[in-house]
């Protein structure tokens, strides 16, 4: 079961954390801290698998950003690995090529959505691209109806 997933920048600063389990806001900080300390100071060649607390991280690294998602002990880390992977092809394919993380920052909502559609309950529910985007897509023609 998938636990987390958040997305920081070089710096360590938050771009965007969901939490498929309930964590105490004082928690929160402090796990994500720790997480973001542990993922930044890896260097490129070592394993992109961490074991972490009672739990691993999964992450990979895509410019200037780090996606991190803790997974519990029974899930696969390279199906979570190509989920990291398919969620960025969607919000390339969504924003017609992510040129930063202020795409990012300034879309945040269309990001949660693109989220939800892949992610319910800390399961991967969908990994089409077209399925994934038909909320949005449908969304879209109704703003600019």
């Amino acid at each position: 079961m998938i636990k987390f997933m958040l997305m920081v920048n070089r710096q360590g600063q938050m771009r965007l954390s969901r939490y498929y389990e309930p964590v105490e806001l004082r928690q929160r900080v402090t796990l994500e801290a720790d997480v973001v300390r542990c993922c930044l100071s890896r260097s490129r060649d070592q394993c992109s698998f961490v074991e972490y607390q009672d739990f691993k991280l999964v992450y990979r690294q895509y410019a200037a950003l780090f996606i991190v998602v803790g997974i519990t002990d029974n899930e696969n880390e390279l199906s979570v690995y190509e989920l990291v992977h398919n969620f960025v092809e969607v919000l390339d394919k969504y924003f017609s090529r992510v040129q930063s993380e202020l795409d990012i920052m300034f879309n945040l909502d269309r990001v949660h959505i693109i989220l939800d559609e892949m992610i319910q309950n800390g399961h991967i529910v969908e990994t089409n691209k077209s399925r994934i985007l038909a909320p949005l897509t449908a969304l879209n023609k109704t703003i600019d109806s």
